[in-house]
């Protein structure tokens, strides 16, 4: 939760930046961070999803996890 407030807070900055006009540089750079911070989450929510849900799915011999899990992989690396 604190990377997600973190995140937010990153967001409501980078919208005062476009709204006072702040060259575009430093707007981009913003944006990379933002994608980067995001990123993050979704890595660390990957693999608690892969340790748990996968893992217990797996478990009770739903293979169609796996390929649910390489749909979802393939948009998070796209």
């Amino acid at each position: 939760m604190s990377r997600l407030n973190r995140i937010e807070g990153q967001n409501r900055g980078l919208k005062g930046m476009i709204e006072k006009d702040t060259y575009c540089d430093d707007v981009l750079n913003q944006i990379a961070s933002v994608e980067s911070a995001l990123n993050g989450v979704g890595k660390l929510l990957l693999e608690c999803h892969m340790k748990s849900c996968v893992m217990d799915r797996m478990k009770e011999g739903d293979t169609n996890v796996l390929s649910e899990l390489l749909v979802m992989m393939n948009k998070l690396i796209k």
